[in-house]
């Protein structure tokens, strides 16, 4: 450090944080995409790191640590990219879009997506592995219905955020309970008074869209059509499905995501030699480069012209510089005062629960991170809710209410870019239909303030 560093003033790190964000926004609606104003909240974020004593060395370190953190992410993301462009040379997205265009019908899709992607992300825990195998698939099949895709991207989102919330196989339903003091099951026990309402409500509101509000209508002619396009192109099969199959599996035995992806990677090249007779040569080229459709056929060729991990590496250079903002403002301590001086302006119950969802959303407005967005808030907040008797899974409930949820909805969140690398479809389009991701919270609130579901300490249970 070229002289002693100091903790910023409250005033100081929200002035920073407003200017950091307000750069973000202007450049969202002057459509200068992602990278320009992640470069230049970065270089706000280190001008005022030097301004509080810190030195490059300190600035450097905070930005390593946050790329580093991403590093797990940014493996997934080019995994996901080379097994997209296989699964379609492969023909497994193929026949998921053809057998869906033959059961789901324009009203009845989105509830199904919902629900589909509910069950799927509750069995494996992982909202990623959902929206890359069943969420790529339904995507598909609801251009193939002329459903509006920000909707149906809304509905995926939705549903495979229920299950990396609620299921026990979920590494935020794991860390949450762990930063709060709880019980992994009194957690997901008190997690339902949230999201089961959020959930009726959501399925609610998917089905008056499906049936009156997307226009969503295509002729029996046109379906036939693209099906006839399907099939002469690729081979047909359920066969074709063994390799999102084996992700859910593995994803079922706790297997990590890099191995378990890899896996698929390998064994996705080799099945779609054996099940669509295609070149290894070919495969390659496709993993790498995307699958590029020549059917003919405009709706086929832009349903299937997609994947590779060369698609990914726009995605990749967004997280790399969100995690580098997020390491310096980590490192300079912005995001513990702001969360410590939120504590002290603290006087109810409900004042404290909204204090732990607006500290998770501003960490998450400012990292991106939902893992930062839980275990920060876990830890400053865990002794103010024993003082005031209030039971640790509560607090457990609304970190996940927020950090694990709420991640998708940040346009520069690893979350959110992934969302938009795999179903091509902008954070901020898809972000007003992921009703569950809004609900939630709005839930979280009304019972804070209410009282209803704060559980309180028992004194039999403080003993202990």
């Amino acid at each position: 450090m070229t002289r002693e560093s100091r903790a910023p003033k409250f005033w100081e790190a929200l002035t920073a944080l407003t200017i950091i964000f307000l750069v973000i926004i202007i450049g969202l609606k002057l459509n200068t995409g992602l990278t320009a104003p992640l470069v230049a909240g970065s270089f706000i974020a280190g001008l005022f790191g030097l301004y509080l004593g810190y030195g490059w060395p300190d600035l450097q370190t905070g930005m390593i640590q946050g790329i580093a953190n991403a590093l797990p992410c940014i493996m997934i993301l080019m995994l996901v990219g080379l097994m997209i462009g296989i699964w379609i040379i492969g023909g497994t997205v193929p026949v998921m879009i053809y057998y869906g265009l033959q059961i789901l019908t324009p009203q009845l899709f989105l509830p199904a997506t919902f629900i589909l992607c509910c069950i799927v992300s509750l069995a494996t825990g992982t909202s990623w592995g959902t929206i890359g195998t069943m969420g790529l698939a339904l995507i598909g099949i609801g251009q193939g219905l002329n459903i509006p895709l920000p909707i149906v991207a809304g509905a995926i989102v939705s549903g495979a955020y229920f299950g990396d919330k609620m299921s026990p196989l979920s590494d935020t339903t794991n860390v949450a309970p762990a930063m709060a003091g709880a019980e992994l099951f009194e957690h997901i026990g008190s997690m339902l008074y949230t999201t089961i309402p959020a959930t009726i409500v959501s399925i609610i509101l998917y089905t008056f869209l499906g049936f009156r509000g997307t226009n969503g209508s295509v002729s029996t002619d046109t379906v036939s059509f693209i099906l006839n396009t399907l099939s002469s192109s690729f081979n047909i099969s359920l066969l074709a499905l063994v390799p999102p199959v084996l992700v859910i599996l593995m994803s079922v035995r706790r297997i990590p995501a890099i191995p378990a992806l890899s896996t698929t990677v390998i064994f996705s090249m080799f099945w779609a030699m054996l099940s669509q007779g295609v070149e290894f040569s070919a495969i390659v080229s496709t993993s790498i480069n995307g699958f590029v459709s020549n059917t003919g056929v405009a709706a086929v060729d832009v349903l299937l012209s997609r994947g590779g991990l060369n698609s990914m590496m726009g995605i990749i250079s967004m997280v790399l510089l969100a995690t580098a903002l997020g390491g310096i403002l980590e490192r300079t301590g912005i995001l513990t005062v702001i969360i410590n001086t939120l504590l002290k302006k603290v006087k109810s119950a409900g004042s404290l629960i909204f204090s732990v969802l607006v500290s998770s959303y501003a960490i998450l407005l400012v990292s991106g991170n939902s893992m930062l967005a839980i275990i920060l808030p876990g830890r400053t907040f865990r002794d103010a809710f024993a003082e005031r008797k209030i039971e640790p899974r509560v607090l457990s409930r609304t970190l996940e209410d927020a950090g694990t949820i709420g991640t998708v909805l940040i346009p520069w969140s690893a979350a959110g870019l992934y969302v938009y690398g795999i179903l091509d479809v902008p954070v901020l389009s898809f972000a007003p239909y992921a009703f569950l991701n809004w609900t939630v919270p709005i839930f979280s609130i009304i019972f804070a303030y209410t009282g209803f579901a704060v559980f309180k300490i028992k004194e039999s249970k403080r003993d202990e």
